[in-house]
């Protein structure tokens, strides 16, 4: 349990609300790949990495266990839905935007949720 409440507040919490022009919206899937192709998504506190890779998957791992599942490109939206040990993440498109070519931010619900701030390395 404390696991997965982890690994969700990686996933959908900020640690504090960016500014709106602190970060430039990426709504081509052709963008963002270029943004993550060779790079994965870091968050440092939880040892969460994930890949998203360009044939649809998604491997990573959080806290030791292995994460995976499959994405896509959707009007200007990343969607995808995940695995974590077991537990599934639910499917949800998201609004991606960048910040400097090193943070990515995800905003589930099509921009309507929480966040998340991942370092690209």
């Amino acid at each position: 349990m404390i696991r997965t409440l982890a690994l969700i507040g990686a996933c959908v919490i900020s640690a504090a609300p960016a500014l709106a022009n602190d970060y430039d919206k990426v709504t081509e899937k052709s963008d963002f790949l270029s943004l993550v192709d060779g790079r994965d998504l870091r968050i440092g506190l939880y040892n969460l990495t994930l890949s998203v890779l360009p044939d649809g998957r998604i491997q990573g791992s959080a806290m030791g266990w292995d994460i995976t599942g499959t994405w896509s490109w959707q009007d200007g939206y990343f969607c995808r839905e995940m695995d974590w040990s077991g537990k599934a993440i639910d499917y949800n498109c998201q609004l991606v935007e960048v910040h400097g070519g090193d943070k990515m931010r995800f905003t589930v619900d099509r921009g309507a949720g929480k966040s998340a701030s991942f370092r690209l390395r």
